[in-house]
């Protein structure tokens, strides 16, 4: 059997002086002799797990202990320490060392810090916990040993008591001895001297007596001043005690208003959205009004030209009358001095006169009426001009208030993208520097035919600080059953949510890392929507699309720098503990199957490892890729092969376990560097129960080989777990292929998808204990496969 070891690379005879072994794997080294061999290991807060190597690393020497001490950062200085660049010439690789040295040194810092940052809260909440239960204990210690002294004193009194009604008994036995003596006295003269003697002794003896009850009378006074003292002391402890509870429930305030300040902060993010929102209607009834306000003002100003029109209209009228008036007048004087007309003329005339002169009061009347109402309408043109002019100033300050409210809402969603993105790069350095297996859970939705409703959930998600993201409750009998893992993704997550989350481990392929992702579950839960996907639906598209367009694109971006790749791609089954070559070209993959059923052998494929870590599988197609496209074409090629059954769990099953496999050689024409990364694509066939997929015939025999296989895979995660020298890997194809990704120092992500079905309840609980087991497994800190390339290499040259 193959031991942990057996991949790892043979070091080097020139490599022997401890202090030539880099400080990583020496810290690594240091707290795997230390650390003590737990089975039931769970998964702990990043400030207990990394104590170790924060203990290792303070022996680094006093310096760089006193500078860490004091050193602060920022999430300025954090992104430049994560974004610096060597500065140094190219072939100055003096210069090159110290800067790694000294860039590696601050980075141990930062992590340092940020790592007493986040112990910080944890210490001194166990403190306080430390404090509580030590007082509580002396206080009880207390209790005990008053409780004790007060039995004591109590069975000291009791005797005394006892010992003063002996005495007293004495003493009465004496006086009847005395007076039996009196009464003899007369009798026996000679016995008198000796009844005097005793009867001197016994009233010395009586006085002793006296004496001795007096004094325990004082002592029991004293045991009673001692009783109260102590007394007072267990209340001054109880008062002491109430102190720590206060104390306690202080820290716990503090805790509740942080969580209070974060939910008011996003309170107030959907009031700003709220008050934006009403801005906007307000603005929108301002412009209503303004338009009112134009509408009413043209109309006034239509009635004020009318108005004009009229008063001209009056006054010419009134000229003409004036002129008529006037020409009456010189008529009349004119027949009076020519012919002198008869006095019924002249009265008619000044009748006449004196209606047109009441004509002309009354048009004079209707004048002044005009102008009033005409500087009415101009001071109501003027309030309307005003009010439009009050509008227009609202409309620009409650503009300017929204756009100073948007930018300073981009300003925190920025902020908030800037810190999110920060915690990433810290969370994903401090996972590579403790080496362990990230673990994702994805929960999929409920589907029409688990046939049950919300309200018989079986799943909830923590609400607290914590636990927001990365906590899982499972809720069995009505009670809730925690699990913690990296990344937790409810129901509702998108594709392109889950793709977020692994793009930067993506990318490490393209930097030289070997990188396997892998989906475990039941069957049904969603592990080949989860890497597949639906390719031709594009919001829909699964990791493994998703993770080669990323690939596909960040190569072409990085070709300005210099840097040019080759790609090659290779798809496999393993289908009752046999590979199948799904890329094969002469399509006789079910004439080999049918072979094995039958008991003829059919095409047999070997897996082998080399020195550096590297899985090869014999005669197994590998194609060179150049575009997105023909990998989309190699992956539908692959989908039609592989195999699939119907069950009575699911309709389309998956079969068999699918391994997509990319090796990426990259080469810099400018710094000669080349760099091999491998990008492994997992997904696992589903185990299940027989007695609920209902399998017979061949059905039974892959539900077998499968559940066979995953058997495997916890095996060697267990022995990982205990850190036995001896690691089955060979006990399965699957996990012998999976060696140098559980194994070896590769970055391995598993996605755990869950059923929300109540009736699979017991198998996303074992489920999620294995995932949680996979998490806590330490598989060493991943290695980047760089070299400068020979002058006379030409296996990695990239067209």
């Amino acid at each position: 059997m193959a031991s942990r070891n057996q991949n790892r690379p043979p070091r080097s005879p020139s490599v022997k002086k401890e202090g030539d072994i880099p400080l990583d794997k020496r810290r690594r080294i240091g707290t795997g002799r230390m650390a003590p061999t737990n089975t039931g290991r769970t998964r702990q807060a990043f400030s207990v797990v990394n104590k170790q190597d924060v203990s290792a690393a303070s022996d680094m020497g006093s310096t760089e202990g006193s500078e860490s001490g004091n050193v602060e950062f920022t999430k300025e200085e954090a992104e430049a320490l994560l974004n610096e660049k060597s500065k140094a010439k190219k072939f100055d690789l003096k210069a090159k060392m110290e800067q790694m040295t000294e860039h590696n040194k601050r980075l141990r810092l930062c992590v340092r810090w940020f790592l007493k940052v986040d112990e910080n809260h944890v210490l001194e909440k166990e403190n306080i916990r430390k404090e509580l239960e030590s007082a509580e204990k002396k206080c009880s210690d207390t209790e005990m040993e008053m409780k004790n002294r007060e039995a004591e004193f109590n069975a000291t009194i009791l005797e005394l008591r006892k010992e003063n009604a002996s005495l007293q008994e004495r003493v009465a036995k004496e006086e009847s001895e005395k007076l039996d003596a009196i009464e003899n006295h007369r009798r026996e003269n000679e016995a008198r001297v000796a009844v005097e003697k005793l009867q001197a002794s016994l009233s010395e003896q009586l006085e002793k007596a006296q004496q001795d009850i007096a004094a325990a009378n004082q002592r029991a006074s004293s045991l009673d001043d001692m009783y109260k003292r102590l007394q007072e002391y267990n209340q001054s402890l109880q008062l002491y005690n109430a102190k720590l509870q206060k104390d306690l429930e202080t820290a716990n305030e503090s805790l509740k208003k942080v969580e209070k300040e974060k939910l008011t902060i996003v309170e107030n993010l959907s009031a700003l959205r709220g008050h934006y929102n009403s801005l906007q209607d307000q603005l929108t009834l301002s412009r209503t009004s303004q338009d009112e306000a134009v509408n009413q003002k043209e109309s006034l100003i239509n009635e004020v030209k009318c108005l004009r029109g009229e008063l001209q209209q009056v006054r010419e009228d009134r000229d003409r009358q004036v002129l008529q008036v006037q020409a009456l007048t010189a008529e009349i004087v004119k027949y009076q001095e020519s012919t002198g007309k008869s006095l019924t003329e002249l009265d008619c005339l000044t009748t006449k006169s004196k209606s047109l002169e009441e004509t002309c009061s009354s048009q004079r009347e209707q004048i002044r009426i005009l102008e009033l109402q005409l500087s009415a309408a101009n001071e109501k043109l003027k309030r309307a001009d005003m009010s439009a002019s009050e509008t227009q100033t609202q409309f620009e300050e409650q503009k300017r208030t929204v756009h100073e409210l948007q930018d300073r809402l981009a300003d925190a969603e920025y902020q908030l993208i800037e810190a999110e993105k920060l915690r990433k790069k810290l969370h994903n350095t401090i996972l590579e520097l403790k080496g362990n297996i990230r673990v994702f859970c994805r929960v999929r939705p409920l589907l029409p035919e688990d046939g049950v409703g919300t309200d018989a959930s079986v799943i909830s998600y923590p609400t607290s600080v914590e636990g927001l993201g990365r906590g899982i409750d499972m809720i069995q009998n009505g009670q809730k059953i925690p699990f913690t893992f990296d990344k937790v993704f409810s129901h509702d997550a998108s594709q392109q949510d889950v793709f977020v989350e692994i793009s930067q481990l993506v990318q490490s392929a393209l930097d030289g890392y070997k990188v396997c992702i892998f989906a475990y579950g039941q069957t049904g839960s969603g592990k080949t929507y989860t890497m597949m996907g639906r390719p031709e639906a594009s919001e829909q598209k699964g990791l493994i699309p998703r993770s080669l367009e990323q690939i596909f694109q960040t190569s072409q971006a990085l070709s300005a720098q210099g840097w040019k790749y080759k790609m090659q791609a290779s798809m496999l089954e393993i289908y009752n503990e046999t590979i199948r070559d799904l890329l094969a070209v002469n399509k006789t993959n079910g004439l080999d199957l049918a072979r094995v059923d039958n008991g003829v052998p059919g095409k047999q494929y070997t897996i082998k490892h080399d020195a550096n870590g590297n899985t090869h599988v014999s005669d197994l197609t590998i194609v060179d890729v150049g575009s997105i496209s023909e990998i989309s074409s190699l992956l539908r090629q692959a989908a039609q092969s592989r195999s699939v059954g119907k069950t009575q769990m699911n309709e389309y099953s998956s079969r068999s376990h699918f391994v997509f496999t990319l090796r990426i050689f990259g080469i810099n024409e400018t710094t000669e560097q080349q760099v091999q990364g491998v990008l492994n694509l997992i997904d696992l066939a589903g185990s299940e129960r027989l007695s609920r997929s209902g399998a017979t015939g061949d059905r039974l025999k892959e539900t077998q080989a499968i559940n066979k296989s995953l058997s495997s895979l916890s095996d060697v995660i267990f022995a990982l777990a205990r850190k036995e020298d001896h690691v089955p890997f060979r006990n399965s194809k699957l996990t012998y292929l999976l060696q140098p990704c559980l194994g070896g120092d590769s970055k391995t992500l598993m996605f755990v998808n869950i059923s929300p079905d109540p009736s699979s309840m017991g198998e996303s609980l074992c489920s999620l204990r294995f995932a949680a087991r996979v998490n806590a497994c330490e598989i060493g800190v991943p290695r980047r496969q760089t070299a400068l390339r020979p002058a006379t290499d030409s296996r990695l040259s990239c067209s």
